[in-house]
């Protein structure tokens, strides 16, 4: 690994409330903020509770009340076992849904009130960025030219992935929007009387609908439906936060002295659902075509909605101002061209030529989407062949404008409608391709093989000999198949066909809808050559005889790095690549790009939280140097699930805490599950979010350049993290590694439940493996433990790592790092808001009744790291118990607990019920449970 030493940021203040023991705080934390929220949740239970009443009857209320007390007895939850152990299948659905219906209403209440508070507070957010940049510009710390030129290439996006982790149905989602719309209107105090009253009325009409809502999936979401559901998301951030956001950018830079080009793209949007074929045999080549099809659909209505908008609001006439020669001949050519427009128009508009001109403007996005349906060639004047050529007729109408004192127009309405085209051209998003590298081998071998000119069988060679194949078939120009494709078959026959739907959609849609194929498990720069190779057979990459600039690269390629041990070569691999002539002329190609994607799901469960999280700091100060040395601008790719188990925690405090000069311009960070939904459903949430993921993006490039401490101080800590880190995967390899280990969480976990609940396409485990631990993917992984407690993959093996660096002489060295360091402070954070998530009396209860006695040691262990861990935390954190510094978050936790633990106690039953009635369970049986899954993932506002 590079022994280049760097420091992250420590101005990350901004991202979330910190408190003295570095733990971050999001949500209501102001006891203002927390009384309205434990009013307006109060508000909902009562509605909720007459609701309960007129579809179950009192008894049921009855019922649910008595739950809800013995919930808080001091008997361990004793006589609450008694009592749901007597409860039948059909009562126990009922409670189940009440407990999830109570938990749903007071998430979305909490949302409400978290974006509320947000919006009221100052100094965060762009706000504080610009100022930092501004400092250092005229401290001379930063170069005028040179944070003008890192503008240029800024890019956040966030990557919109297809994990199954989003347990709430949208139907449900939808709903609870419009509860949190009329509680938000109905704590106006300016509201009046008569709308209150309606207000309530509709409260408790939505409330009733909520109740009459079936929170299960009845089959299970096919590809394409997990891409309307992610277009959902997209279309309301592109057309209702990305206008003010990046006008509100641009402006506070403008104040700098800065200008944000209109051609920049500081904000796009990756999408994975129907390019993630890693593992899911659902997402074929026709999948991809489909859900293409559906985002420029998208794109296109977000695109029309917004020039309407401005049609609207461009009514400037001949009789008042001048307009551009320009323009006014455009008008007439536009009429040739769209004779009907012109004839339904012209006694509207034509004293209105901005109006006029956006007439036309309208009819060929409309015949553009026809073209695109169609398939068919782009006719001149009738549609747009780009989005650039929508882009020129729209900075034609901006630049009349200028030219006839409407610069504030210009610069305010048509540069909005500006912006958001940049940011989502034709397509909305960018759709990222993943397949698994063993494919791409599979079917080299078969076309190699019917070439018949290797001695050794091209499955049979080393990757030594496999990577000379391919370095020179590289920049060859014979082809491989030619005629022969029709005779492969199977996944041989599936992979080319792949690249060949690649190819025909940029041919239709343009080169920015698919950017990038991403190559999972990849383990040697023969995995990249291989997908390079099969790209070259359909025309997709054409390296010319003479290097040079007729070099042809229309995707780029990108290894995922999953495990530790990839993550510890990968250093060696980025250098590999790109000392290769021919690979390094295909990121020549490309723009001196090279996209790196760093697994955290996959690398925490290989070695648990601490040795995954060092590993991929390590890893990405190993891959910048690498990049620097070539001239290459690096591109991260963060896949992040939604726990902190899979990488999860704050976007913008992670995106600070990289190591200096890793972040240059562009980033990528997935957005999976669950986190979809809490972070973009309520309007005000997703503009904080997205701001405090672009202001760390801006800050981190501009401001984080060079170290921010001595190498001596740096050399210390990297000491002391790599022993934490050590200790900490002995630890957890310990647990993994014990053949205990996988029974036990079988049957203390509801995790081989967890295919009945629908969440996603994609299967749980891997194809083909032997049904271990190995071949069950992260999610399910965290799902388990995130059901019962105990949420091992989110600290286990971290108080063993921090007892051993102690116990070496380094407390002083923890103390500074987690005072001054952002890495290691997030870490800490993260780990301690999973402590306070887990909760082993409940645990104890799955234990004793699911785990036969011979099987429980593997408790033992757990418990043991759990104390050494929480008091390692406590320690470092100096309290006396966990969240002692945020009195108002321990609170809420607390109030969660007295609901779940009936949803607990309740699961607890019916899994042995479901076991002990073997294969033959009894559907209203499997119904109840899985409800008992959903409602504490609701309450754990997490799955996996």
């Amino acid at each position: 690994m590079s022994t280049t030493h760097d420091e992250t940021s420590g101005v990350d203040d901004q991202v979330r409330s910190t408190s003295q023991d570095g733990l971050t705080v999001d949500g209501v934390s102001s006891h203002e903020g927390h009384a309205a929220l434990r009013a307006s949740v109060r508000r909902l239970g009562e509605l909720l509770g007459a609701s309960l009443t007129r579809h179950e009857g009192q008894d049921l209320l009855d019922l649910v009340e008595q739950v809800r007390a013995l919930a808080r007895e001091a008997d361990d939850g004793a006589e609450l076992a008694r009592l749901l152990s007597g409860v039948d299948d059909a009562t126990a659905i009922v409670l189940a849904r009440a407990f999830t219906a109570y938990f749903q209403l007071a998430n979305a209440s909490e949302q409400l009130h978290r974006g509320l508070e947000l919006s009221k507070q100052s100094g965060g957010g762009l706000d504080a960025t610009l100022a930092r940049l501004g400092e250092a510009l005229a401290a001379g710390d930063l170069d005028r030219a040179t944070a003008q030129q890192i503008l240029g290439r800024l890019q956040l996006r966030p990557v919109f992935t297809a994990h199954p982790t989003e347990s709430s149905r949208r139907s449900v989602l939808d709903l609870l929007l419009r509860i949190t719309t009329i509680v938000e209107a109905s704590e106006d105090p300016t509201q009046r009387p008569v709308d209150a009253q309606r207000g309530q009325r509709r409260l408790a009409e939505l409330v009733d609908e909520l109740w009459q809502t079936d929170e299960l999936r009845v089959l299970r979401p096919r590809p394409a439906d997990e891409a309307r559901s992610a277009l959902h998301y997209l279309r309301n951030l592109t057309s209702t936060v990305l206008p003010d956001l990046l006008e509100d950018l641009s402006v506070g830079l403008a104040e700098l002295g800065l200008d944000l080009p209109l051609d920049a793209q500081p904000l796009r949007f990756g999408n994975w659902v129907g390019g993630d074929r890693d593992g899911n045999p659902n997402v074929t080549p026709e999948v991809t075509a489909e859900v293409l099809g559906m985002q420029h659909d998208a794109a296109l209505d977000v695109l029309s909605a917004a020039t309407r908008d401005l049609m609207t609001q461009l009514a400037a006439s001949t009789q008042i101002v001048g307009f551009s020669d320009e323009l006014l001949a455009s008008l007439e050519a536009d009429a040739a061209a769209l004779p009907d427009v012109h004839a339904s128009r012209v006694h509207l508009n034509g004293e209105e030529p901005y109006r006029f001109k956006l007439s036309y403007v309208l009819a060929r996005l409309e015949g553009t989407r026809a073209r695109l349906h169609t398939g068919n060639d782009h006719v001149p004047g009738r549609d747009y062949a780009s989005v650039a050529e929508f882009t020129a007729d729209i900075v034609m109408i901006s630049e009349s404008l200028r030219a006839n004192d409407g610069h504030l127009v210009a610069d305010g309405a048509v540069a909005r409608l500006l912006r958001v085209t940049r940011a989502v051209g034709f397509g909305l998003a960018t759709l990222d391709v993943r397949e698994d590298a063993g494919k791409h081998h599979e079917a080299l071998g078969a076309i190699y093989d019917r070439l018949g000119e290797l001695i050794t069988p091209y499955a049979d060679l080393d990757r030594t000999a496999r990577t000379k194949l391919l370095s020179k078939e590289m920049t060859g120009h014979r082809p491989l198949i030619g005629a022969a494709v029709r005779t492969l078959t199977g996944t041989p026959e599936k992979v080319v066909r792949l690249f060949s739907t690649i190819r025909d959609s940029l041919d239709r849609y343009g080169d920015e809808t698919i950017e990038t194929y991403i190559v999972s498990m990849t383990k040697g720069i023969d995995d990249l050559f291989a997908v390079v190779v099969l790209a070259r057979e359909v025309g997709l990459v054409d390296l010319a005889e003479t290097p040079g600039a007729n070099d042809v690269a229309r995707i780029g390629f990108a290894p995922l790095f999953e495990t530790v041990t990839e993550l510890e070569n990968a250093e060696e691999l980025l250098e590999g690549l790109l000392s290769d002539a021919s690979y390094r002329r295909v990121v020549a190609a490309r723009g001196n790009v090279q996209e790196i994607m760093l697994g955290y799901s996959d690398s925490s469960k290989d070695a648990g939280i601490a040795a995954s999280r060092w590993q991929i700091h390590r890893a990405q100060r190993a891959l910048r140097d690498v990049a620097a040395r070539y001239g290459v601008t690096l591109r991260l790719f963060h896949g992040r699930g939604g726990s902190v188990g899979r990488g999860g925690g704050p976007t913008g405090e992670a995106i600070l805490a990289q190591p200096y000069g890793t972040l240059d311009g562009p980033i990528k960070v997935t957005e999976q599950g669950e986190v979809i939904s809490d972070k973009y459903v309520q309007p005000r949430l997703a503009r904080h979010n997205l701001e405090v993921a672009l202001s760390a993006a801006l800050e981190a490039s501009t401001l984080h350049r060079t170290p921010l401490q001595p190498d001596t101080v740096l050399d210390d800590w990297d000491v002391t993290m790599g022993i934490v880190a050590a200790k900490g995967q002995e630890a957890y390899r310990r647990l993994i590694g014990d053949p205990g280990l996988v029974p036990f969480f079988l049957t203390a976990t509801p995790v081989e439940e967890l295919g009945n609940l629908n969440m996603g396409s994609r299967p749980s485990r891997r194809p083909g493996g032997t049904g271990g631990l190995e071949d069950l993917r992260a999610i399910p992984w965290v799902f388990g433990w995130t059901q019962t407690r105990i949420n091992v993959p989110g600290w286990f093996g971290v108080g063993s790592g921090l007892k051993a660096a102690r116990e070496a002489g380094r407390s002083d060295d923890l103390k500074a790092m987690a005072a001054d360091w952002s890495f290691f402070r997030s870490f800490i954070s993260n780990v301690q808001m999973t402590l306070a998530k887990t909760d082993l009396g409940i645990a104890r209860h799955y234990v004793d009744e699911l785990v036969s006695p011979d099987q429980r040691a593997t408790f033992d262990v757990i418990r043991a790291e759990h104390a050494t861990t929480l008091e390692e935390i406590l320690l470092l954190t100096e309290q006396d118990e966990l969240l002692q510094s945020a009195p108002v978050l321990k609170r809420t936790l607390e109030l969660r607990d007295a609901y779940l633990a009936p949803l607990h106690a309740l699961q607890v039953s019916l899994l042995a019920r479901s076991r002990a009635g073997g294969d033959d369970v009894d559907p209203a049986l499997r119904r109840a449970l899985l409800l008992t899954i959903n409602g504490i993932a609701a309450g754990m506002r997490n799955t996996g």
